[in-house]
Protein backbone atom coordinates (compact mmCIF):
# COMPACT_ATOMS: atom_id res chain seq x y z
CA UNK A 1 0.00 0.00 0.00
CA UNK A 2 2.63 2.68 0.94
CA UNK A 3 4.93 1.81 -2.47
CA UNK A 4 1.40 1.75 -4.07
CA UNK A 5 0.98 5.17 -2.46
CA UNK A 6 4.31 6.72 -2.75
CA UNK A 7 4.31 6.10 -6.72
CA UNK A 8 1.40 7.39 -7.30
CA UNK A 9 2.23 10.46 -5.12
CA UNK A 10 5.13 10.40 -7.02
CA UNK A 11 3.44 10.23 -10.48
CA UNK A 12 0.57 12.33 -9.95
CA UNK A 13 -1.76 9.90 -10.60
CA UNK A 14 -3.38 9.20 -6.91
CA UNK A 15 -6.64 11.42 -8.50
CA UNK A 16 -7.08 8.70 -11.11
CA UNK A 17 -6.47 6.07 -9.24
CA UNK A 18 -8.89 7.65 -6.13
CA UNK A 19 -11.67 9.20 -8.11
CA UNK A 20 -12.39 7.21 -11.20
CA UNK A 21 -10.50 3.79 -10.67
CA UNK A 22 -11.33 2.47 -7.11
CA UNK A 23 -15.03 3.87 -7.59
CA UNK A 24 -14.95 1.48 -10.91
CA UNK A 25 -14.23 -1.47 -9.04
CA UNK A 26 -17.51 -2.63 -7.44
CA UNK A 27 -19.18 -1.44 -10.42
CA UNK A 28 -17.27 -3.88 -12.92
CA UNK A 29 -17.57 -6.67 -10.06
CA UNK A 30 -21.46 -6.25 -10.25
CA UNK A 31 -21.78 -6.02 -13.99
CA UNK A 32 -19.67 -9.55 -13.95
CA UNK A 33 -22.05 -10.76 -11.36
CA UNK A 34 -25.26 -9.77 -13.43
CA UNK A 35 -23.94 -11.17 -16.72
CA UNK A 36 -25.77 -10.75 -19.93
CA UNK A 37 -28.69 -13.38 -20.68
CA UNK A 38 -28.43 -15.30 -23.57
CA UNK A 39 -31.14 -16.42 -26.18
CA UNK A 40 -30.02 -19.99 -25.80
CA UNK A 41 -32.28 -22.10 -28.38
CA UNK A 42 -31.86 -18.80 -30.90
CA UNK A 43 -27.92 -19.73 -31.00
CA UNK A 44 -29.00 -23.41 -31.18
CA UNK A 45 -30.68 -22.24 -34.26
CA UNK A 46 -28.12 -20.18 -35.90
CA UNK A 47 -25.36 -22.37 -35.22
CA UNK A 48 -27.71 -25.43 -37.12
CA UNK A 49 -27.76 -23.17 -40.31
CA UNK A 50 -24.53 -21.58 -40.43
CA UNK A 51 -22.75 -25.27 -39.74
CA UNK A 52 -25.00 -26.61 -43.02
CA UNK A 53 -23.96 -23.57 -44.72
CA UNK A 54 -20.40 -23.90 -44.11
CA UNK A 55 -20.45 -27.69 -45.58
CA UNK A 56 -22.51 -26.32 -48.13
CA UNK A 57 -19.45 -23.57 -49.14
CA UNK A 58 -16.56 -26.57 -48.25
CA UNK A 59 -18.42 -28.79 -51.39
CA UNK A 60 -18.22 -25.55 -53.76
CA UNK A 61 -14.11 -25.43 -52.80
CA UNK A 62 -13.54 -28.83 -52.85
CA UNK A 63 -15.42 -29.26 -56.59
CA UNK A 64 -13.72 -25.79 -57.78
CA UNK A 65 -10.41 -27.23 -56.35
CA UNK A 66 -11.10 -30.95 -58.18
CA UNK A 67 -9.92 -32.54 -54.47
CA UNK A 68 -10.83 -32.59 -51.45
CA UNK A 69 -8.17 -30.76 -48.71
CA UNK A 70 -8.46 -29.14 -45.11
CA UNK A 71 -9.50 -25.66 -46.43
CA UNK A 72 -8.28 -24.41 -42.80
CA UNK A 73 -4.63 -25.23 -43.27
CA UNK A 74 -2.69 -22.48 -44.90
CA UNK A 75 0.37 -25.00 -46.40
CA UNK A 76 -2.75 -27.06 -48.42
CA UNK A 77 -4.95 -23.87 -49.18
CA UNK A 78 -1.80 -22.50 -50.51
CA UNK A 79 -0.71 -25.81 -52.69
CA UNK A 80 -4.32 -25.53 -54.50
CA UNK A 81 -4.70 -21.79 -55.22
CA UNK A 82 -1.10 -20.90 -56.45
CA UNK A 83 0.57 -24.48 -57.91
CA UNK A 84 -2.95 -26.57 -58.76
CA UNK A 85 -4.85 -23.19 -59.64
CA UNK A 86 -1.95 -20.98 -60.70
CA UNK A 87 -3.25 -18.05 -59.20
CA UNK A 88 -0.84 -15.11 -58.79
CA UNK A 89 -1.44 -12.64 -56.66
CA UNK A 90 0.25 -8.90 -57.14
CA UNK A 91 4.02 -8.79 -55.16
CA UNK A 92 3.21 -11.69 -53.71
CA UNK A 93 4.11 -12.21 -50.21
CA UNK A 94 5.21 -14.78 -47.99
CA UNK A 95 5.62 -16.23 -44.50
CA UNK A 96 8.30 -16.14 -42.16
CA UNK A 97 8.71 -19.71 -42.85
CA UNK A 98 8.87 -19.28 -46.88
CA UNK A 99 5.62 -20.37 -47.61
CA UNK A 100 3.33 -18.36 -49.65
CA UNK A 101 0.72 -16.33 -47.67
CA UNK A 102 -2.80 -17.00 -47.33
CA UNK A 103 -3.59 -14.28 -45.29
CA UNK A 104 -6.65 -11.48 -45.90
CA UNK A 105 -4.40 -9.00 -47.73
CA UNK A 106 -3.50 -11.47 -49.91
CA UNK A 107 -6.82 -13.31 -50.80
CA UNK A 108 -7.84 -9.70 -51.67
CA UNK A 109 -5.51 -9.45 -54.06
CA UNK A 110 -7.04 -11.89 -55.93
CA UNK A 111 -11.20 -11.02 -55.74
CA UNK A 112 -12.26 -11.77 -59.38
CA UNK A 113 -9.55 -14.28 -60.54
CA UNK A 114 -11.45 -16.76 -59.88
CA UNK A 115 -14.88 -18.10 -57.46
CA UNK A 116 -12.84 -19.74 -55.34
CA UNK A 117 -11.53 -17.06 -53.36
CA UNK A 118 -15.05 -15.15 -52.82
CA UNK A 119 -15.86 -19.06 -51.24
CA UNK A 120 -12.71 -18.86 -49.30
CA UNK A 121 -13.94 -15.71 -47.84
CA UNK A 122 -17.09 -16.63 -47.03
CA UNK A 123 -15.64 -19.99 -45.39
CA UNK A 124 -13.57 -17.78 -43.13
CA UNK A 125 -16.08 -15.57 -41.94
CA UNK A 126 -18.66 -18.67 -40.72
CA UNK A 127 -15.83 -20.58 -39.43
CA UNK A 128 -14.92 -17.56 -37.02
CA UNK A 129 -18.60 -17.16 -36.32
CA UNK A 130 -19.20 -20.33 -35.47
CA UNK A 131 -15.80 -21.47 -33.54
CA UNK A 132 -15.77 -17.48 -31.51
CA UNK A 133 -19.30 -16.92 -30.58
CA UNK A 134 -22.07 -19.68 -31.71
CA UNK A 135 -20.71 -22.75 -30.90
CA UNK A 136 -18.64 -20.98 -27.65
CA UNK A 137 -21.28 -18.92 -25.89
CA UNK A 138 -23.52 -21.17 -25.06
CA UNK A 139 -20.44 -23.48 -23.47
CA UNK A 140 -19.59 -20.43 -21.27
CA UNK A 141 -22.88 -19.66 -19.75
CA UNK A 142 -23.12 -19.95 -15.72
CA UNK A 143 -26.15 -22.11 -14.33
CA UNK A 144 -28.48 -19.29 -14.32
CA UNK A 145 -28.22 -18.86 -18.41
CA UNK A 146 -26.25 -15.70 -18.56
CA UNK A 147 -22.79 -14.95 -19.85
CA UNK A 148 -20.53 -13.73 -17.35
CA UNK A 149 -17.29 -11.91 -18.53
CA UNK A 150 -14.62 -10.48 -16.78
CA UNK A 151 -14.29 -6.55 -17.14
CA UNK A 152 -10.25 -5.49 -16.74
CA UNK A 153 -10.10 -2.20 -15.81
CA UNK A 154 -6.29 -2.10 -16.38
CA UNK A 155 -6.71 -4.05 -20.08
CA UNK A 156 -5.72 -1.31 -21.96
CA UNK A 157 -3.03 1.67 -22.71
CA UNK A 158 -5.36 4.05 -22.95
CA UNK A 159 -7.28 3.55 -19.91
CA UNK A 160 -10.38 1.90 -21.45
CA UNK A 161 -11.68 -1.05 -20.32
CA UNK A 162 -11.44 -4.57 -21.69
CA UNK A 163 -13.31 -7.72 -21.35
CA UNK A 164 -12.71 -11.40 -21.43
CA UNK A 165 -13.70 -14.51 -20.95
CA UNK A 166 -15.01 -13.85 -23.54
CA UNK A 167 -14.20 -10.73 -24.58
CA UNK A 168 -18.25 -8.83 -24.93
CA UNK A 169 -16.65 -5.96 -26.96
CA UNK A 170 -16.11 -7.26 -30.34
CA UNK A 171 -19.36 -9.30 -30.98
CA UNK A 172 -19.24 -8.71 -34.70
CA UNK A 173 -21.93 -6.20 -36.72
CA UNK A 174 -19.92 -5.74 -39.46
CA UNK A 175 -21.55 -7.56 -41.84
CA UNK A 176 -25.39 -9.42 -41.82
CA UNK A 177 -23.49 -13.07 -41.12
CA UNK A 178 -22.25 -11.65 -38.42
CA UNK A 179 -24.66 -8.81 -36.58
CA UNK A 180 -27.40 -12.14 -36.43
CA UNK A 181 -25.51 -13.38 -33.60
CA UNK A 182 -26.37 -9.68 -31.68
CA UNK A 183 -29.91 -10.90 -31.62
CA UNK A 184 -28.78 -13.79 -28.61
CA UNK A 185 -28.17 -11.43 -26.20
CA UNK A 186 -31.68 -10.91 -25.08
CA UNK A 187 -33.36 -8.92 -21.75
CA UNK A 188 -35.40 -10.88 -19.59
CA UNK A 189 -39.44 -10.52 -19.39
CA UNK A 190 -40.30 -7.06 -18.34
CA UNK A 191 -36.99 -5.52 -19.06
CA UNK A 192 -35.71 -3.93 -22.08
CA UNK A 193 -32.03 -3.60 -23.46
CA UNK A 194 -30.97 0.06 -24.30
CA UNK A 195 -28.19 1.03 -26.55
CA UNK A 196 -26.98 4.43 -25.36
CA UNK A 197 -24.35 6.40 -27.73
CA UNK A 198 -22.99 9.88 -27.30
CA UNK A 199 -22.90 12.33 -30.17
CA UNK A 200 -19.66 12.89 -31.63
CA UNK A 201 -17.76 12.81 -28.02
CA UNK A 202 -14.05 12.38 -29.82
CA UNK A 203 -14.96 15.95 -31.88
CA UNK A 204 -16.24 17.47 -28.44
CA UNK A 205 -13.64 16.55 -26.52
CA UNK A 206 -11.47 17.61 -29.06
CA UNK A 207 -12.97 21.13 -29.12
CA UNK A 208 -12.92 21.11 -25.44
CA UNK A 209 -9.23 20.03 -24.88
CA UNK A 210 -7.72 22.65 -27.68
CA UNK A 211 -9.81 25.02 -26.98
CA UNK A 212 -10.66 25.71 -30.86
CA UNK A 213 -12.93 28.36 -31.48
CA UNK A 214 -14.72 27.61 -34.81
CA UNK A 215 -15.39 24.07 -33.55
CA UNK A 216 -16.93 24.95 -29.82
CA UNK A 217 -19.08 27.58 -31.71
CA UNK A 218 -20.24 24.83 -34.31
CA UNK A 219 -21.64 22.96 -30.96
CA UNK A 220 -22.72 25.59 -29.27
CA UNK A 221 -25.09 25.85 -32.30
CA UNK A 222 -26.04 22.20 -32.00
CA UNK A 223 -25.84 21.67 -35.91
CA UNK A 224 -24.96 18.84 -38.23
CA UNK A 225 -20.78 18.76 -36.96
CA UNK A 226 -19.79 16.99 -40.19
CA UNK A 227 -22.09 19.50 -42.51
CA UNK A 228 -20.95 22.18 -40.53
CA UNK A 229 -17.11 21.67 -40.89
CA UNK A 230 -17.80 20.60 -44.62
CA UNK A 231 -19.10 23.90 -45.06
CA UNK A 232 -16.12 25.68 -43.90
CA UNK A 233 -13.51 23.69 -45.18
CA UNK A 234 -15.17 24.16 -48.45
CA UNK A 235 -16.49 27.72 -48.51
CA UNK A 236 -20.03 26.90 -48.69
CA UNK A 237 -23.14 27.54 -46.79
CA UNK A 238 -24.23 24.82 -44.48
CA UNK A 239 -27.42 24.79 -47.45
CA UNK A 240 -25.42 24.13 -50.39
CA UNK A 241 -23.44 21.02 -48.77
CA UNK A 242 -23.73 18.16 -50.62
CA UNK A 243 -23.39 14.03 -49.26
CA UNK A 244 -20.16 13.15 -50.86
CA UNK A 245 -18.92 17.05 -49.56
CA UNK A 246 -20.64 15.94 -45.84
CA UNK A 247 -18.76 12.55 -46.43
CA UNK A 248 -15.07 13.97 -47.31
CA UNK A 249 -15.43 16.03 -43.84
CA UNK A 250 -16.46 13.09 -41.66
CA UNK A 251 -13.35 11.07 -42.82
CA UNK A 252 -11.23 14.18 -42.14
CA UNK A 253 -12.76 14.59 -38.66
CA UNK A 254 -12.23 11.23 -37.19
CA UNK A 255 -9.06 10.82 -39.42
CA UNK A 256 -7.44 13.84 -38.24
CA UNK A 257 -7.80 13.01 -34.31
CA UNK A 258 -5.74 9.76 -34.94
CA UNK A 259 -3.57 11.29 -36.85
CA UNK A 260 -4.22 10.56 -40.42
CA UNK A 261 -1.64 12.22 -42.48
CA UNK A 262 -2.05 13.19 -46.20
CA UNK A 263 -1.74 9.47 -47.44
CA UNK A 264 -3.86 7.84 -45.45
CA UNK A 265 -6.49 11.21 -46.39
CA UNK A 266 -6.03 10.25 -50.12
CA UNK A 267 -6.54 6.76 -49.74
CA UNK A 268 -9.88 7.29 -47.71
CA UNK A 269 -11.28 9.99 -50.10
CA UNK A 270 -10.16 8.12 -52.97
CA UNK A 271 -8.35 11.40 -54.26
CA UNK A 272 -4.96 12.69 -55.65
CA UNK A 273 -2.38 13.11 -53.64
CA UNK A 274 -2.53 17.03 -54.07
CA UNK A 275 -6.36 17.46 -53.50
CA UNK A 276 -5.74 15.62 -50.33
CA UNK A 277 -3.21 18.05 -50.05
CA UNK A 278 -5.33 20.94 -50.07
CA UNK A 279 -7.56 18.89 -48.16
CA UNK A 280 -5.54 19.25 -45.11
CA UNK A 281 -4.40 22.09 -45.34
CA UNK A 282 -7.95 24.19 -45.65
CA UNK A 283 -8.47 21.82 -42.79
CA UNK A 284 -6.05 23.05 -40.29
CA UNK A 285 -6.23 26.84 -41.56
CA UNK A 286 -9.74 26.22 -40.60
CA UNK A 287 -9.68 24.90 -37.16
CA UNK A 288 -6.07 26.51 -36.81
CA UNK A 289 -6.85 25.83 -32.67
CA UNK A 290 -7.35 22.40 -33.02
CA UNK A 291 -4.14 22.27 -34.96
CA UNK A 292 -1.52 24.16 -32.54
CA UNK A 293 -2.66 21.41 -30.18
CA UNK A 294 -2.30 18.36 -31.86
CA UNK A 295 1.61 20.08 -32.46
CA UNK A 296 1.52 20.84 -28.92
CA UNK A 297 0.63 17.32 -27.83
CA UNK A 298 3.37 15.76 -30.00
CA UNK A 299 6.20 18.39 -28.78
CA UNK A 300 5.22 17.68 -24.79
CA UNK A 301 4.98 13.88 -25.82
CA UNK A 302 8.66 14.34 -27.67
CA UNK A 303 10.01 16.33 -24.56
CA UNK A 304 8.60 13.90 -20.98
CA UNK A 305 7.82 10.49 -23.29
CA UNK A 306 4.73 10.63 -22.21
CA UNK A 307 1.00 12.05 -22.70
CA UNK A 308 -1.76 13.08 -19.70
CA UNK A 309 -5.86 12.74 -20.21
CA UNK A 310 -7.86 15.61 -19.10
CA UNK A 311 -7.81 13.86 -15.59
CA UNK A 312 -4.28 13.41 -15.65
CA UNK A 313 -3.88 9.63 -16.62
CA UNK A 314 -0.41 9.00 -17.90
CA UNK A 315 0.42 7.19 -21.29
CA UNK A 316 4.32 6.83 -22.18
CA UNK A 317 5.75 6.26 -25.48
CA UNK A 318 9.02 4.11 -26.16
CA UNK A 319 9.35 5.03 -29.46
CA UNK A 320 8.56 9.04 -29.55
CA UNK A 321 12.63 9.80 -29.01
CA UNK A 322 13.44 6.65 -32.08
CA UNK A 323 15.94 7.83 -34.84
CA UNK A 324 13.90 5.82 -36.98
CA UNK A 325 11.04 7.94 -38.52
CA UNK A 326 8.27 5.52 -39.29
CA UNK A 327 8.61 4.99 -35.10
CA UNK A 328 8.69 8.01 -34.28
CA UNK A 329 5.61 8.97 -36.57
CA UNK A 330 3.86 6.13 -34.91
CA UNK A 331 4.60 7.29 -31.74
CA UNK A 332 3.57 10.64 -32.12
CA UNK A 333 0.20 9.05 -33.94
CA UNK A 334 -0.87 7.18 -30.43
CA UNK A 335 0.34 10.11 -28.90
Amino acid sequence: EDVYSFTLQKEDLDSVYRHIELPLIPIAKQMHDDGVLIDVEYLAALGKEYHSELKKIEKRIFKAAGQEFNVSSPKQLGEILFDKLGLKPANQKKTGTGQKSTKESELEKMVGMHPIIEDIFLYREYQKLLGTYIDTIPKQLGSDGRLHADFIQAGTTTGRMASLNPNLQNIPIKTELGRRIRNAFVAPKKSILASIDYSQVELRIAAFLSKDEKLIEIFKEGGDIHRAVAAQVFGVSPEQVDPEMRRRAKVINFGILYGMGVTALKDNLGTSRAEAQIFYDEYFNTFSGLATYLEETKQFAAKHGFTLTFFGRKRRFEGIRSSLPFIRAAAERMA
